[in-house]
């Protein structure tokens, strides 16, 4: 049974742009560069010929992947988001309270997570932990790091 991979609209249209990219420029390249190394000659010695028949097959790996998740995506809208707990697409403020310190996260799909953007997976163990939580909340964490644990400050709707 496949589940839903839940994206939002900008995070959607990135995914479908670069599927685009990859089979309308970067495919008909690769092929490109494996036609004019085979006329190299002896394919057994001819390490461009690999190379490029290796780079075409991440490629398809890549294309595979990004085919598979538009097939399972459901975008969401705002209007399926609230701002009473913590949800995909909701930003939270929380404070940590052993390190007496402010921190905000958005909780969005695995697809758009970035931890450098504190853009969180709702699947990664803080993300599991805060979804459905409401404000004034503590939220206790056990991470490989140790226990976290954060006081929910504030939650808002990010797209």
């Amino acid at each position: 049974m496949s589940k839903f991979i839940y994206l939002s609209k900008e995070g959607y249209d990135k995914i479908t742009s670069e599927l685009e990219e990859l089979k309308t420029q970067k495919r008909p390249e690769l092929s490109n560069k494996i036609s004019e190394a085979r006329d190299f000659g002896d394919l057994k010695e001819n390490a461009e010929y690999h190379a490029a028949k290796e780079a075409l097959s991440h490629l398809e790996t890549r294309i595979a992947k990004l085919q598979e998740t538009i097939s399972k995506a459901r975008v969401i809208e705002k209007k399926d988001i609230t701002d009473q707990h913590v949800s995909i697409y909701t930003t939270v403020q929380l404070f940590d309270i052993e390190r007496n310190m402010q921190k905000e996260y958005t909780l969005v799909s695995e697809e758009e997570s970035n931890f450098q953007e504190n853009k969180i997976s709702t699947s990664s163990p803080v993300g599991r932990a805060l979804l459905g939580k409401k404000i004034d909340e503590i939220v206790e964490i056990n991470v490989p790091a140790g226990m976290l644990r954060f006081q929910v400050k504030n939650i808002k709707m990010s797209i």
